[in-house]
């Protein structure tokens, strides 16, 4: 049994290498250089040049759709500091927090609280202060977490520089207060000054803060416009030449993904994903090498994982009337209009003890369904009877089910209670 495993590996092992190391293609890879981002680079360096001179910097706000390379920016620019950091008069600090894992104020200043504890420790501070080892990641009064952040960051004469990654998630979900205090607390500190960096996909969500906050957040902003697709291909050549075997690249494949990525708003992280992602297909079926034929497969599988990633995200109604289409699909309906989901609909929520919305709000669902791309709801005319919706799945049904079950329970409606026309019975 070992030496059928053995040669099993032996074998795949053996096979045509694709990747020479397929991790920078990741996300989570930040590379030396940033093409076509050296006046972002520049503008952000400029700012954090303040404390090298013994000045607080001001608090930036940074913008642009997703893909643009604002992340990256930010992290390339904080090793550079790091590394001429030891010149400043005072002591520098850069404290980096993703808003999609952390969204709450407490957890926040929890995170933020237990960074700093660590360095004082480790610094041989923190007893001396009378700070805790760790803070709790529930469970204390939010404002005792606040109060030791605050004492661990002016427990040193130091600028603090705090990067909020993803900040429109963190307002959407808990609101402004935490900016709101982050950004009035220098007003406090005696020995140490604070410094915000906010970086957003959402161009509008600054209409959601205080105007406190949104004049202190945006003193300096920097906006990243999306890539064009010659400025993709020269993305996607760089990281393929540390990424993939010499010669296993057909020439179409990084114009083709750079194309497909410059429809999508000029997104890096969706080119790269669609090269990993055809090399990974061409290694799978044991191809010598990548085409153009891998990047198309590539990308509707892509599209597929996405539309599926939505659905997991749709709002507990949208769901159920998205659950409802599927039920019919399964059923063969021939026809799925505004009506027929409707009253699947209803009962649906009947069953699973759910509020019911009218027909007018749940056809308002249908068409926000057909924007995300989940259904084709085309709009047909039925004469003297007026007009509906005509509904397909742009997803495959089975699919759809699994990401909805897996994120709530849902009990198939009582038979009886569908109209028999609709063959669900």
């Amino acid at each position: 049994m070992e030496k059928n495993s053995g040669s099993l590996f032996d074998m795949l092992l053996r096979g045509q290498r694709i990747f020479r190391n397929r991790e920078y293609l990741r996300p989570s890879y930040t590379p030396e250089e940033l093409p076509h981002r050296r006046e972002q680079i520049h503008n952000l360096a400029r700012i954090w040049a303040a404390p090298l001179r013994g000045e607080t910097p001001s608090n930036v706000f940074i913008y642009g759709k997703p893909g643009t390379g604002k992340t990256a920016t930010v992290k390339h620019v904080m090793k550079e500091l790091e590394k001429v950091g030891g010149r400043a008069p005072k002591k520098i600090e850069v404290i980096y927090l993703n808003c999609e894992e952390i969204r709450t104020k407490y957890r926040i200043l929890a995170t933020l609280a237990n960074v700093l504890l660590e360095r004082r420790s480790e610094e041989g501070r923190g007893n001396g202060k009378g700070l805790p080892e760790q803070v709790p990641m529930t469970g204390w009064p939010t404002d005792q977490v606040y109060r030791y952040f605050f004492e661990a960051v002016d427990a040193v004469e130091q600028v603090l520089i705090i990067v909020l990654d993803e900040i429109d998630r963190l307002v959407m979900r808990s609101g402004d207060e935490v900016l709101y205090t982050l950004t009035r607390m220098n007003s406090d500190l005696t020995n140490s000054k604070v410094s915000i960096v906010g970086i957003s996909n959402n161009l509008n969500f600054m209409d959601y803060l205080d105007p406190r906050v949104r004049s202190s957040l945006s003193e300096e902003e920097l906006v990243f416009p999306p890539y064009n697709a010659l400025q993709l291909g020269d993305i996607l050549r760089k990281r393929a030449e540390m990424s993939f075997e010499e010669g296993v690249l057909d020439p179409g494949v990084i114009p083709l993904c750079a194309a497909h990525a410059a429809r999508e708003h000029g997104d890096a992280r969706r080119a790269l994903d669609l090269l990993r992602t055809a090399g990974e297909l061409a290694e799978i079926e044991g191809a010598e090498k990548v085409t153009t034929t891998h990047v198309s497969r590539a990308f509707e599988k892509i599209e597929r994982d996405k539309m599926l990633e939505v659905i997991h995200t749709l709002p507990t109604q949208s769901k159920l009337v998205l659950y409802s289409i599927v039920l019919l699909n399964e059923h063969r309906v021939p026809r799925i209009v505004t009506g027929d989901v409707y009253n699947v609909y209803c009962a649906l929520c009947r069953r699973n003890g759910q509020d019911i919305l009218t027909k007018r709000r749940v056809s308002d669902l249908i068409s926000e369904l057909d924007m995300l791309g989940i259904v084709n709801a085309r709009i047909t005319n039925k004469g003297r009877y007026g007009r509906t919706k005509e509904i397909e799945l742009n997803v495959q049904p089975i699919q759809v089910k699994a990401a909805i079950l897996d994120d709530m329970e849902i009990g198939d409606p009582d038979p009886a209670s569908i109209p028999r026309q609709l063959k669900l019975v």
